[in-house]
């Protein structure tokens, strides 16, 4: 499965849902992937309210147009008296975004592929637009700087993100105290089995989810700056392609670090890809050691050099932690959500107790990407949250929210206080591990 990710950068985001009043943007189409191609443009954004398409050229210009109503497929025209064309481009960035409205609603666009009459795009089927100003009256040169060859066409389901509660519905303490306080409840925190150090905590997630971003991103914690040991990025198959323990060096004012992330391959739809299910039971048990080369179709053999035949408390997991890119909760195919209920089901198995983290929050909802103290404000993220629950069969309180450090240079309190709250999270979820084999014994 490829990875599809948006191609506008963070001032083209805003400047594009400065047009909507702090809309949400889910992608659903992406013509370098998907193909430059009507049928499969229908096939991915039929029936999915409104839309808006965004293509880019060589010439610094993004432009396209909004939908308020369906896509069909009926090669009818359509009504729309919310429809319209838009543009800005990277030498104006100052600028507001020109937006053109149609002279006459009753034919804002045919339902024929992404056809608004004076701008039709993926034009037969080709990496062109259609220009020709009429039913939207425009200045080409300021639509698109005559230039109607593509570099990329993009299509996004537009969604109210809701606006804020009057309050939080979980009480977090964003100044830098707090900050200090949870790095102290981290470094006291220690196993209640005395033959284990430090907890091993396995990251499961799909391809790009924000795995390997969100260890870079604790290691920053801790750091007291922006690293990245772990590879990161958007390719279309998975970047981890080896089995990963990473060990965090303490710093910060912390003496120990009582955790370790395990990292592995990213989960993936089809057969013979990504994360195999035998090697994802083989890790929970400890079999599996650091820099074990995946193998998607076959699962490790006991001969193999990296398999530990009899693994130790110490080698084994003790929590599992399941990544998901909150831009993506909606777009999660059910081959992907039954992929995670057999993995949640091998865990449940071996006993090991189990939490969701949800990632690119600020991605998710431009009002938590202007003030991250919002995210437990936001309706749309709360919204998120409990279909993540509802999909995956976890309590709600399972379900922790992060901002990863991406394309930072430097930490910044409030997102460390987010990601070291989910590490606490994660070390009381881990100590119900603990807890069960305490029990045992008794």
């Amino acid at each position: 499965m490829s990875t599809v990710t948006s191609s506008l950068n963070e001032w083209q985001r805003k400047k594009l849902c400065s047009l909507f009043n702090h809309a949400n943007l889910s992608l659903l189409f992406k013509a370098s992937v998907h193909g430059y191609n009507a049928t499969t443009f229908h096939q991915k954004c039929n029936m999915q309210g409104p839309t808006v398409i965004v293509a880019y050229n060589k010439s610094g210009y993004v432009f396209g147009a909004f939908a308020s109503k369906d896509f069909r497929q009926t090669n009818q025209n359509i009504v729309d008296d919310k429809a319209f064309l838009f543009s800005f481009n990277d030498k104006e960035i100052k600028e507001d975004p020109l937006r053109v409205v149609s002279g006459n609603p009753q034919y804002a666009f045919t339902d024929s592929g992404p056809n608004f009459a004076s701008l039709v795009f993926l034009h037969n089927n080709t990496v062109t637009v259609y220009s020709n100003p009429g039913t939207y009256q425009f200045d080409p040169q300021k639509m698109h700087g005559n230039d109607v060859q593509l570099t990329e066409c993009e299509v996004y389901r537009v969604e109210d993100c809701g606006g804020l509660m009057e309050k939080p519905w979980r009480n977090v303490q964003w100044n830098s105290e707090k900050r200090k306080v949870l790095l102290s409840t981290i470094s006291g925190w220690k196993p209640s089995v005395s033959s284990v150090k430090q907890a091993r905590i396995l990251l499961v997630g799909s391809v790009g989810a924000g795995k390997s971003s969100f260890f870079n991103s604790i290691n920053s914690v801790f750091k007291g700056y922006v690293s990245s040991q772990a590879n990161t990025g958007t390719a279309g198959t998975s970047l981890t392609t080896q089995f990963r323990t990473y060990y965090i060096k303490p710093g910060s004012g912390v003496s120990h670090v009582p955790f370790s992330l395990c990292d592995s391959m990213g989960l993936e739809e089809g057969v013979n890809t990504g994360l195999d299910i035998d090697d994802f039971a083989s890790i929970l048990k400890g079999h599996i050691q650091d820099r074990y080369q995946f193998n998607p179709s076959m699962a490790i053999q006991p001969d193999s050099p990296h398999f530990n035949k009899s693994p130790g408390l110490k080698d084994r997991i003790h929590c599992v932690v399941y990544v998901i890119d909150t831009c993506k909760v909606k777009l999660l195919s059910d081959k992907m959500i039954n992929k995670f209920a057999v993995f949640r089901r091998k865990t449940n198995q071996l006993g090991i107790p189990q939490l969701v983290l949800l990632t690119k929050v600020d991605e998710a909802c431009p009002l938590v990407a202007e003030d991250l103290k919002n995210v437990y404000q936001s309706h749309y993220i709360n919204k998120m949250m409990q279909e993540v629950s509802a999909q995956l069969g976890v309590s709600l309180s399972a379900v922790v929210p992060v901002k990863n450090y991406c394309q930072e240079l430097e930490i910044d309190s409030q997102t460390d206080i987010l990601l070291l709250n989910a590490v606490v999270q994660m070390l009381r979820t881990a100590e119900g591990f603990f807890d069960d084999l305490y029990n045992a014994e008794e």
